[in-house]
């Protein structure tokens, strides 16, 4: 008898929203590095995600007009405005202690707490205790973490000591915000509940700003400055994350973060050309070892989802179902 199942043909929308996604976030890092120079951190923060949600009220507003816009979303979006203004806060500050590259490695450790607080949160997550697959992709998230950190060259130096901790702090509210997300807008669009969200963070990052920051610094930025602010806000925050949420409602939450996983590496390509950035051949092993480690706790999770339910997978079809009828009437 045929195969009952096959892989479904590839989503070129799909695959483009996610080579966009990963183009746009590994700009990010760049651009903030860049800006570290200029202004500090509370400053861009507030600069960049102002931008951003300038960028997505119009769509916000349009939408409360034509009562599209969930009420609840105002009341749901607290608590990952919340995390998401701390998280941000931190993703900036540690590119004034670390390299790009480096950097963004240090926050894929976030897998880690993502899958801990699931566990803990989601009660149909709990069945990855019992998944090997789950465990040793955990296992090599550490064990990578501790070559990348271990293996590098000035990490006694005050300044690195500095930038590391703020970095696996950013990778644990990263998991905050993910989990939080996840449990205020199960049943909300993903654009409505981003740009709430965006609204939230610009109030956090303004009291931040004004109270840490120094707001003067931008008015002696040039032409060139404020391109980067304005360029890495759209591309970076806006776009970005609506490439990503596109590609996953059309291919499910798995193949975008696999794609994802390959940030860190076109992060240092292009960071090398920007800033001279190196990392040693111990530090490339474990970094590739931190990688496959959350390749394999997501991988888990999606057959976890699949054993659970497989009509979930929108990248399976069936093929020939009356063959499949028959060959389930002779396995009664």
């Amino acid at each position: 008898m045929d195969e009952e199942l096959q892989i479904g043909k590839v989503d070129v929308t799909a695959t483009l929203a996610c080579v966009g996604a990963l183009c746009f976030w590994s700009l990010g890092p760049i651009f903030i590095k860049y800006l570290t120079g200029y202004i500090d951190s509370w400053t861009q923060n507030l600069l960049r995600y102002s931008v951003a949600c300038v960028f997505w009220l119009p769509f916000l507003a349009l939408s409360a007009r034509r009562k599209r816009l969930d009420a609840r979303i105002w009341r749901r979006a607290a608590l990952p405005a919340a995390a998401n203004i701390v998280m941000q806060s931190l993703w900036s500050a540690a590119f004034y202690y670390l390299n790009p590259a480096f950097m963004v490695l240090l926050t894929k450790t976030t897998i880690i707490w993502i899958a801990g607080f699931s566990l803990i949160f989601f009660r149909e997550e709990r069945a990855l205790v019992k998944s090997r697959r789950f465990w040793a992709g955990l296992g090599l998230c550490v064990i990578g973490v501790a070559g990348v950190l271990g293996f590098k060259e000035d990490f006694a130096a005050r300044g690195t000591i500095t930038g590391v901790a703020i970095g696996l702090a950013t990778a644990f509210m990263w998991g905050v915000y993910t989990v939080s997300v996840r449990m205020a807008f199960r049943d909300t669009d993903s654009a409505h509940s981003f740009s709430v969200i965006s609204i939230y963070t610009v109030a956090g990052l303004c009291v931040f700003a004004v109270a840490f920051g120094n707001l003067g610094e931008c008015l002696s930025m040039g032409a060139k400055q404020w391109a980067v602010v304005v360029v890495s806000a759209v591309l970076c925050i806006s776009l970005g994350h609506v490439l990503y949420y596109a590609a996953m409602r059309r291919v499910g939450a798995t193949i975008p973060a696999l794609v994802i996983l390959a940030q860190p590496f076109s992060v240092f390509a292009i960071s090398y050309i920007c800033f001279g950035e190196t990392l040693t051949i111990l530090q490339l092993v474990f970094g590739a070892a931190l990688l496959v480690g959350a390749g394999l706790a997501i991988w888990s999770q999606q057959h976890l989802n699949l054993v659970r339910d497989p009509e979930k997978n929108p990248n399976i079809e069936i093929r020939n179902p009356k063959q499949i009828r028959n060959s389930n009437d002779k396995n009664k």
